[in-house]
C-alpha cells in the first residue's frame, strides 16, 4: 500500500497556539478514516494540514507524494475539501456553480449532471440561485461541487451535517464507491453509531495529536 498522508513529529501552529503536537500518522490509498474527538483536539487542523492550509512548523509531512514543507499548494488540485462552511457562491446558479467547480480543476463541464444526480439533487432546482436553498441542499451541492473534480484525497469535516437520514445513507454509499475506486477520504464526525460503518480505521484525537488508532499495532 502506498501512502497518501503520512506525518511524522508533526507541530503545526495557528497564531502563537499550537494545533498539531507531534502528530504521527499514515494513511494509504483507499482507505476510510474517521477522526472523532472533543472540540478543540485538532481534527479540523489535521484536515487543514493535509490540505495545506496551515504550515508544518516542525516534523516531516507528505500529502499525495508531495513535501507539504516544501511547496504545500502543490498537491491541493488532487483534494477535495469539504469543510463546516460549504463555501458556495449565493448568487449563482446550482448547476452554475457545480460547472465552475469543475471548470477550476479541469473536469468537464458535462460531469456536473451525475454529480447533481449522484448526490440526488432535485433537478427542478438545478437552476435556482443556491441562496434561496435549505441548509441540506446547500450541503448536497457542495458535495456535488467536490464530487464532480474525483478528487484523489477527500477531506470532510462534518460531512453530514444538515443532511437527512437518506441523505446521510447515500453520502455514506458515495464514500464507500469512491473508496473502491481508488480515492483516500478523511472524515471528522461525531456521528459514530453511522460512520463507524463505514470507516476502514478510527482515530482519536486530543491535545493535537493521536491518542487512539483502531489500525495501530
Amino acid at each position: 500500500m502506498s501512502a497518501v498522508v503520512e506525518f511524522e513529529g508533526v507541530v503545526c501552529v495557528a497564531g502563537s497556539f499550537p494545533v498539531l503536537t507531534g502528530l504521527d500518522l499514515r494513511v494509504d490509498r483507499g482507505e476510510i478514516l474517521h477522526v472523532q474527538g472533543e472540540n478543540g483536539a485538532g481534527k479540523t487542523s489535521l484536515l487543514r494540514a493535509c490540505a495545506g492550509l496551515i504550515s508544518v512548523s516542525s516534523g516531516k509531512a507528505s500529502v499525495l507524494g508531495f513535501d507539504m514543507r516544501v511547496d504545500r499548494k502543490a498537491p491541493r488540485r488532487h483534494i477535495g475539501l469539504l469543510g463546516h462552511e460549504n463555501n458556495l457562491y449565493r448568487d449563482l446558479e446550482v448547476s452554475k456553480h457545480v460547472e465552475f467547480r469543475a471548470a477550476s480543476v479541469g473536469a468537464r463541464a458535462s460531469d456536473t449532471a451525475a454529480a447533481l444526480e449522484k448526490v440526488r439533487f432535485p433537478q427542478q432546482l438545478w437552476s435556482v440561485p443556491i441562496g434561496s436553498l435549505s441548509a441540506g441542499q446547500r450541503r448536497k451541492v457542495a458535495i456535488a461541487s467536490l464530487l464532480v473534480g474525483r478528487p484523489q484525497l477527500w477531506l470532510l469535516d462534518e460531512p453530514h451535517a444538515a443532511l437527512d437520514t437518506e441523505s446521510r445513507k447515500n453520502l455514506d454509499a458515495i464514500l464507500i464507491e469512491a473508496s473502491a475506486s481508488g480515492a483516500t477520504i478523511i472524515f471528522v464526525s461525531h456521528e459514530s453509531p453511522v460512520t463507524k460503518e463505514i470507516a476502514s480505521r478510527v482515530i482519536t484525537m486530543d491535545g493535537g495529536r493521536i491518542t487512539e488508532d483502531s489500525g495501530a499495532g
